[in-house]
């Protein structure tokens, strides 16, 4: 079925999974706008180091807690590598875009860019007047969620589903932080506000009940979840830990 060019725009709109913050790095703090109406956002190369730090330690954290819990049902875990990238890259699953983060199971890696990452942190910054640095961690938790499910076997053809998992071992992962005494102050603020900046929009009903239930459909194939799904999801995690997630944590 062709869809007229006004639905095909609502639908592609849709399936945008990265929130509409577009900054880009420049030497030493040149002001980098979005790519369409979202903030205006300043990230410097001293950002985007940071940034890279705290993802570096973000994910070695992740990797031990993730072991261990394989560990205790009797599973091993293959750890991902991580690689960074600017721009766009190519992958063993394919492009990436800019603006983006993806784990790839091909080659067990997540990849992120890094102004992106940065820029995440430096929004909720701006908005919450904190360091910002769990809306950039929170990214590398949810990549790295999607590893943890696909290897125990959790991979739908329903996109919601993978995401909703993905974003509940997120929460568990912060959880788990604060049990070990890692988190700052504002922390789960910062994460909370990275879910929200990431949801789907909500699409406005066209008229036609046809093209209403296709969009809706593809929705739920290719969709993270609104802003509100995706706060709820973060939050199952970090209320239930893992075993609110995947039935084998429990």
């Amino acid at each position: 079925m062709t869809l007229p060019k006004t639905l095909r725009r609502v639908v592609a709109a849709i399936l945008i999974s990265a929130p509409s913050l577009a900054p880009v790095s420049a030497a030493n703090a040149a002001s980098n706008g979005p790519a369409g109406d979202g903030p205006r956002i300043r990230v410097t190369t001293e950002d985007v180091r940071q940034s890279n730090e705290k993802v570096a330690s973000a994910y070695s954290a992740l990797v031990d807690m993730w072991t261990k819990a394989f560990n205790q049902i009797g599973e091993r875990f293959a750890a991902p590598r991580i690689a960074r990238y600017t721009g766009g890259a190519r992958t063993a699953c394919g492009l990436i875009g800019p603006n983006n983060a993806q784990y790839c199971a091909n080659a067990n890696t997540i990849y992120y860019d890094e102004v992106f990452v940065a820029g995440m942190g430096r929004a909720a910054a701006n908005s919450l007047g904190t360091d910002g640095d769990m809306a950039s961690v929170g990214i590398i938790a949810h990549e790295m969620g999607h590893a943890v499910a696909m290897q125990l076997g959790y991979r739908s053809r329903d996109s919601y589903t993978n995401e909703s998992t993905a974003d509940c071992l997120a929460g568990a992962f912060t959880q788990q932080s604060d049990r070990d005494g890692y988190l700052e102050k504002g922390d789960v603020e910062e994460a909370f506000y990275g879910m929200s900046l990431a949801g789907d929009p909500i699409p406005e009903p066209t008229g036609d009940a046809r093209y209403d239930a296709l969009i809706q459909a593809r929705l739920a194939r290719q969709s993270h979840g609104t802003k509100d799904q995706r706060m709820a999801n973060f939050r199952a995690g970090l209320e239930g830990g893992a075993k609110a997630c995947l039935s084998e944590f429990r």
